[in-house]
């Protein structure tokens, strides 16, 4: 039962695992705060090239 106990094999996993998701979640509040912003500047420039035949 103590060496279960002792096993700290998958301690590894699960710290990369919320790693990952905590950089995640900032890839998402960043795109939440900056995709309206960037979706402007697409839409600005889009209107400014000349429409193709």
């Amino acid at each position: 039962m103590m060496k279960f106990l002792k096993d700290e094999n998958g301690q590894g996993m699960v710290e990369y695992g919320l790693i990952i998701g905590l950089i995640a979640v900032g890839v998402i509040a960043a795109l939440g705060i900056l995709g309206p912003k960037v979706a402007g500047l697409f839409n600005k420039v889009s209107g400014t090239l000349p429409q193709g035949e």
